[in-house]
């Protein structure tokens, strides 16, 4: 273990794993991660609050830990990535059932809340109802503030990812004022027609994603 990293000292699984993924913002750094490898800066972006040297120091602990391993982009931008090993996305389900506990924590976001569109994709993936979506081939895109993400689904499985979809059945636009206002109850529907944030497709899809990707209660 790294020297400077703490340790409960005790022989048991659940005081070692948090031994190493206890500290302050080391999950929430396999958060960002999990949607895919990431530079320096792109992590510093999406965790604000963390200082350069604190980013540096945890990704050094997890390396150690053989939670992340350092690579490189293909040229022209050969730039320095960051990516998940099999023990660090093996966290997945880890943060998946954290992100189920926390919905109900969650309340009215407070004005010195940040908010970044993706994390509400991963946390919609682990409210996603297999059996809602049985014989449903669809794909919904996201436009929010400046980012877009997307969510196919096919005959009882799901898959979400970063960036837009090739050919989406839904298109739904809006600020992360209104995506959080949404909230994708099967009552919604009012508001986003209201709204005009479907750009594409019918409020009866955005019904049946709501539907699939349930909020937990």
């Amino acid at each position: 273990m790294n020297k400077t990293t703490r340790s409960y000292n005790q022989f048991c699984a659940l005081a070692k794993a948090l031994d190493i993924v206890g500290e302050r913002w080391t999950l929430l750094i396999v958060r960002e991660l999990l949607s895919g490898p990431k530079r320096f800066k792109d992590l510093q972006g999406a965790l604000p609050g963390i200082g350069s040297n604190l980013l540096s120091a945890r990704l050094k602990d997890m390396e150690s830990q053989a939670l992340v391993v350092r690579g490189k982009l293909p040229p022209p931008a050969a730039s320095a990535i960051y990516e998940l090993t099999e023990r660090g996305s093996g966290l997945g389900k880890v943060v998946g059932e954290l992100v189920k506990w926390g919905f109900s924590l969650l309340g009215i976001p407070k004005p010195e809340e940040c908010f970044q569109p993706r994390w509400a994709m991963q946390a919609l993936l682990v409210t996603f109802d297999p059996e809602a979506a049985q014989g449903v081939s669809e794909t919904y895109e996201f436009r929010i503030d400046d980012e877009i993400f997307h969510f196919t689904v096919h005959d009882g499985k799901a898959e979400g990812l970063l960036g837009p979809a090739s050919d989406p059945d839904m298109v739904l636009v809006a600020t992360s004022l209104e995506f959080l206002t949404l909230g994708f109850g099967e009552n919604q529907n009012g508001y986003a027609i209201k709204k005009g944030l479907i750009k594409r497709g019918t409020p009866e899809m955005l019904t049946r994603f709501g539907r699939i990707f349930r909020h937990l209660r």
